[in-house]
């Protein structure tokens, strides 16, 4: 089948991020022609160096447009993805409707642990004016959702990974310090934590892509704690960063989900919502990974997650940290445990069994 899919850039890489992953791995892996429409050009340049400020390119297999306003005069293709709800332009919208054979029209939500996500998910929404359906998809962690995006090799090159030669290449020396990678949103958290670090007992490197927050703190030295600021990696080059360090701090979807197939000790931080609704979501999905583990690892990893998104402090760490060995084993057992649950796999099969 071909693939339209509508990528609306509102900020971060979240957004891009995931538009990105999907189309490559439709392309590369299930043979579709897929056709990714941007807005932002800027920021897909940002985890594809070899993109380029033009209205028609192909990288890595993936047509990527220019989304332009006014919109170009195209034929819509058999599947239209709409990722995280965004708007599509009117006028394609309008040739969708004039088509003989509707194309399958899908709304790809945000990933939530939610329990209501399972009870919507795949969803038919029909149009209130037009003779269009489209269908809510919600990548999620349990088998009555979409699943989650997982390339058909990542676990054999995660397993086959050499860390010793990844620091090299970086100019780190592979030591015993605890390494720790920090990719996260503004949080009046951070200069307490890194406080809490450098006056503890364990040697620390901290290494922070380029971006706002290493703008913000730079490079520095401080009692145990040692924070570099690193170059801001393509897509395909972070997952080696997250192998490579004993516990990754992640943000948001993308580096979320990678953080877990990573099979790490990780620490997650929601995007900030009104009314702490950001807070729901990161309860229900810690319900979810904290199900089958030890009471005390249990509570020592709600207490750093929740002091790490505002509603704690950063004496959490030192609890978290004393559970690394069992961290690291759950987070191995957990990525097998949701990998069965592919979210492009099951997004083709949707639309096969509807053409």
């Amino acid at each position: 089948m071909n693939w339209d899919i509508f990528c609306n850039v509102v900020d971060n890489y979240g957004d891009i991020g995931v538009s990105w992953r999907l189309a490559r791995q439709l392309a590369n892996e299930y043979g579709q022609k897929v056709r990714l429409w941007v807005d932002d050009l800027s920021s897909f340049c940002r985890i594809c160096p070899e993109g380029e400020m033009i209205e028609t390119q192909h990288c890595r297999g993936v047509e990527i447009r220019q989304w332009s306003s006014p919109f170009p005069d195209v034929l819509p293709f058999d599947v239209v993805i709409e990722s995280f709800g965004c708007r599509l332009p009117e006028s394609y919208v309008e040739k969708m409707a004039e088509m003989p054979e509707k194309p399958i029209w899908i709304n790809l939500e945000y990933l939530s642990a939610e329990d209501w996500v399972k009870d919507v998910h795949g969803m038919p929404s029909p149009h209130p004016k037009l003779p269009l359906m489209k269908y809510f998809f919600f990548p999620g962690f349990s088998e009555k959702t979409g699943g989650l995006l997982l390339e058909k090799d990542l676990f054999e090159r995660r397993d086959a990974f050499d860390r010793k030669t990844f620091w090299r290449k970086l100019d780190i020396e592979p030591d015993q310090r605890l390494k720790i990678s920090f990719f996260c949103y503004e949080n009046p958290v951070l200069e307490p934590l890194f406080e809490a670090w450098q006056e503890g007992d364990e040697k620390i490197l901290c290494l922070i892509p380029e971006g706002k927050i290493a703008s913000e703190t730079g490079s520095f030295s401080r009692g145990n704690l040692e924070v570099r600021v690193i170059p801001f990696v393509p897509q395909e080059e972070f997952d080696p960063l997250l192998w490579a360090c004993d516990i990754n701090f992640v943000r948001g979807e993308d580096s979320f989900v990678r953080a877990q197939w990573a099979g790490k000790p990780f620490v997650w931080q929601t995007y900030p919502q009104e009314e702490e609704a950001h807070l729901k979501k990161l309860d229900a999905f810690l319900s979810l990974y904290c199900e089958n583990m030890d009471s005390s690892v249990a509570s020592a990893v709600r207490a750093m997650w929740r002091a790490w998104n505002g509603n704690g402090n950063a004496a959490a760490w030192r609890d978290f940290l004393k559970f690394r060995a069992e961290l690291d084993a759950h987070g191995k057992s957990w990525a097998e445990q949701l990998s069965g649950n592919n979210l492009a796999s099951n997004l083709l099969d949707f639309c096969r069994g509807r053409r």
